[in-house]
């Protein structure tokens, strides 16, 4: 399985911030922003991995990570996305570095406390399909949100103004070779992107996928409420243990099959 954090887009929600840096350069705690999600597939065993990244500030990535290095990996790879077309475009460019195999993407300001190794190993067994994480919140209406029906995921809707439940589609996803083909038939949203939460959906037609639910603390860190709350969360939680090895309980607490 190969690995890909997404670490484009303006991050204008983060505005003025973000006029002098990509979003997922900014600090939480004492990292990088972008540590954590690439920590994230290191600790699950991942060790081919691929940055997405874009804007005038790209290269900044390539001066901080150099070749991975800092996360013990031998290699590491970027892309560069042009312009604004949303989550799954950026995917999409993913689609020759993957070259046939499974992948697990994390957004790149997602930030969990725990790990997803239970999640990629039961993915491995579920050989094809997608598999997406979920956790309970308060504010589901600012993510892609389940719709849950008798042990499984019926529909995903972005962004809902009214959610059908309280279960947000975390920023990590697994998926199969077919995520490429999905991808090529998507058409832009009301707000002009490729959404992710519609790729989501084409496996929920075709019966295949499933999903788990996380246990301990997740956040984004894409607006200023949610940046902050990263930052508390980590230094109370410990920098290193944020996303690593040494957490001892089970991260997920339901595997649920297609």
């Amino acid at each position: 399985m190969k690995g890909v954090v997404l670490a484009g887009g303006t991050g204008s929600r983060l505005n003025p911030l973000t006029r002098v840096t990509n979003k997922h350069l900014l600090p939480v705690f004492d990292k990088p922003m972008v540590y954590y999600p690439i920590q994230t597939l290191v600790n699950a065993g991942i060790q081919e991995i691929l940055l997405v990244t874009g804007g005038k500030n790209a290269g900044d990535f390539l001066r901080l990570l150099g070749n991975g290095r800092p996360f013990g990996l031998k290699h590491l790879n970027y892309t560069y996305q042009e312009g604004e077309g949303g989550i799954a475009e950026a995917l999409g460019l993913a689609e020759f570095f993957a070259a046939g195999e499974p992948i697990c993407v994390v957004l790149g300001d997602n930030i969990i406390e725990n790990n997803i190794c239970h999640a990629v190993e039961t993915f491995k067994k579920q050989k094809e399909g997608a598999k997406v994480i979920l956790k309970e919140v308060e504010d589901a209406q600012r993510f892609g949100v389940a719709e849950i029906q008798n042990n499984r995921v019926v529909g995903i809707e972005e962004k809902p103004t009214a959610p059908k439940s309280s279960y947000a589609v975390i920023g990590v996803y697994l998926y199969d070779s077919t995520v490429f083909q999905k991808i090529r038939r998507l058409k832009p949203s009301g707000r002009g992107e490729l959404e992710i939460s519609d790729v989501n959906n084409f496996y929920i037609q075709e019966n295949r996928l499933s999903y788990e639910i996380l246990e301990g603390w997740w956040t984004d860190a894409g607006t200023f409420d949610s940046l902050l709350r990263a930052n508390k969360l980590v230094a109370e939680t410990g920098a290193n243990k944020v996303a690593g090895k040494d957490v001892a309980r089970n991260p997920v607490r339901q595997d649920v099959r297609r």
